[in-house]
């Protein structure tokens, strides 16, 4: 008994209501489905929802459906059906099987003139505006319209003609007849159908009429036999319209249930407010690896694992909450801390020459590729007398403790030697373009024959066969944890952080990353995660900075 209550423990709500339908035998098979609408990149919020529905119906032997809600063909495109299709499989799911709200547009309008005919569907000539105007308050009842007792002739011969096209967009609609009193707002008298004279991707001009989601969505899922509907919080309000149109259809009875979303510190997750970031060139498309879009995480660097693992790891709940940025991160660095070939870089180089070094030839040593991974082996780097370190690594008149390379001061070069610090040349601006250093023979593989203790160790790159690149460092595209939530007069776009992209174009990668394809990952020792961008090319090669190694953003911001 201890073990069927610490079971049950361990599961979710929803985990709990398809075991319990299990066992009962309500259902021999549960199906789920993930029904975006093609009219915009997937963002991470979708990414949660996607592992939800294909992780549950896999946990309990069942399948997943991929339909696309196709319904308002002003807004939908087949770029976004294919990059959606491409984000899914990316993250490591197979939908059983692929449907579009458009397949059913036969079937949804014959049962719309099924509840005409019942006397539950009316047209009506108002305005979106008399609509809304006469819909009421929360507080106050609506108004019937002065179509709503239209006969059942009339209003099958005015939705026959809507549907031939014999009416301009917004010159009639149709509408249930449900309560004009109802307390919930969804249930007066809501839109079924709207007259849209545009060219949809799938059908073309065949249609002319359009199903509003709130009358599709459901009717979608009980033609695929759906027996677990699974959808974010803010539908909750929509349930009751939803279970209506079943009921009054006498169809199978697809039942809806609800999660929180997924909220993200530092990010909005509006298609509108995502769409208008591209359109107006905040960002440099979708796939912007400072976009919140699943295109835009796999292009900085973020791993399928990551993702799926951060998804798991924030779970599932019935109430809204925010999730720190540093969540997700933590995510990324867990698995290429695993993966991620562990390589040298230089992005801030200055050069240090080696006075005392005199090796007849190219010298090589041994670097580990990923102390995580013993089956990830070993590699050589050569080293010559004249190398590139971090400017950052050197200082002329250090604080205390300050560990790294410094007038007098000796560190240990990663892999190599232990060198000391001679002397420095300057430009005539003052600025430091050389650090001469001697190094210590017997030290070589950074260990010291005589045992003294050297506090500091400093990446470095081989001047003399380097690779030559840019790299691109991202930060929040944000400056507020809450960028929707704006100030009296402002709104979300001035809260753009002017420093979330920056480019350095004079940065030296170790000889080994020269046929390095897009999205490779490593880790630039010391310095962070990095993939290799689709803009790289035999000319140039370009990487994203996924993540730091460690969480920078809230030390900065608490400084």
């Amino acid at each position: 008994m201890d073990n069927i209550n610490d079971r049950q423990k361990d599961l979710n709500f929803l985990e709990e209501i398809i075991e319990n339908d299990l066992k009962s035998g309500k259902y021999k098979q549960i199906i789920t489905r993930f029904p975006p609408e093609p009219n915009g990149y997937l963002h991470i919020g979708h990414a949660k929802s996607i592992c939800l529905n294909f992780g549950l119906a896999k946990k309990y032997g069942g399948k997943t459906n991929l339909r696309f809600d196709d319904t308002n063909p002003v807004k939908e495109d087949v770029e976004y059906v294919d990059s959606i299709k491409e984000d899914i499989s990316w993250l490591g799911f197979q939908w059983a099987e692929e449907h579009y709200a458009s397949d059913y547009f036969e079937q949804l309008y014959e049962w719309a003139c099924l509840l005409i005919t019942k006397g539950l569907a009316y047209v009506d000539d108002q305005t979106l505006e008399e609509i809304r105007i006469n819909r009421g308050t929360v507080q106050t009842p609506g108004k019937d319209s002065p179509y709503r007792n239209r006969s059942v002739e009339e209003n099958l011969d005015l939705f026959s003609r809507m549907k031939a096209g014999e009416f301009s967009d917004g010159e009639k609609i149709l509408r249930a007849k449900i309560d004009m009193s109802h307390s919930n707002m969804h249930m007066r008298d809501p839109i079924l159908y709207r007259i849209l004279h545009s060219e949809h991707h799938r059908t073309g001009n065949k249609w002319c009429i359009y199903p509003m989601y709130d009358y599709a969505h459901g009717q979608s899922d009980s033609i695929e036999k759906i027996t677990h509907s699974i959808c974010t919080l803010e539908f909750d309000i929509h349930r009751p319209l939803y279970d209506w149109f079943i009921q009054k259809l006498d169809i199978f009875p697809s039942h809806q249930y609800e999660f929180a979303r997924l909220n993200l510190s530092y990010t909005v997750m509006s298609k509108r407010k995502l769409l208008q970031l591209v359109k107006e060139g905040y960002v440099n498309g979708w796939d912007d690896p400072r976009m919140p879009t699943i295109s835009g995480f796999r292009r900085r660097g973020y791993t399928a694992e990551s993702i799926r693992a951060f998804c798991d790891s924030i779970g599932v709940a019935k109430r809204d909450n925010l999730i720190d940025y540093s969540r997700l991160e933590f995510a990324l660095r867990e698995d290429l801390n695993k993966s991620a070939k562990r390589v040298m870089a230089v992005l801030n180089p200055v050069k240090l020459v080696i006075d005392n070094y005199f090796y007849n030839g190219e010298e090589m040593l041994e670097a580990i590729n990923n102390p995580e991974d013993e089956s990830a082996g070993t590699r050589q780097l050569s080293f010559s007398n004249t190398l590139y370190i971090e400017k950052d690594d050197f200082m002329e008149n250090p604080p205390n403790k300050f560990f790294r390379l410094a007038p007098g001061k000796e560190v240990r070069l990663r892999y190599a030697y232990f060198v000391t610090c001679t002397s420095v040349e300057k430009d005539a601006e003052g600025n430091i373009t050389t650090i001469h250093c001697n190094y210590d023979p017997k030290s070589r593989g950074g260990n010291s024959p005589d045992g003294r203790k050297v506090k500091g160790t400093i990446h470095w790159v081989n001047a003399k066969d380097c690779i030559k690149a840019e790299v691109r460092l991202f930060d929040r595209l944000f400056t507020e944890e809450l960028p929707d939530k704006t100030e009296e007069g402002k709104t979300f776009l001035d809260y753009i952080n002017k420093d979330s992209l920056q480019v350095l174009n004079n940065c030296f990668l170790e000889k080994s990353l020269a046929d390095v394809k897009p999205l490779d990952k490593f880790q630039f020792e010391r310095l962070g995660y990095f993939s290799v961008d689709y803009d790289s090319n035999e000319k140039k090669l370009v990487f994203n900075r996924a993540c730091t190694l460690k969480d920078s953003w809230i030390k900065s911001n608490n400084s």
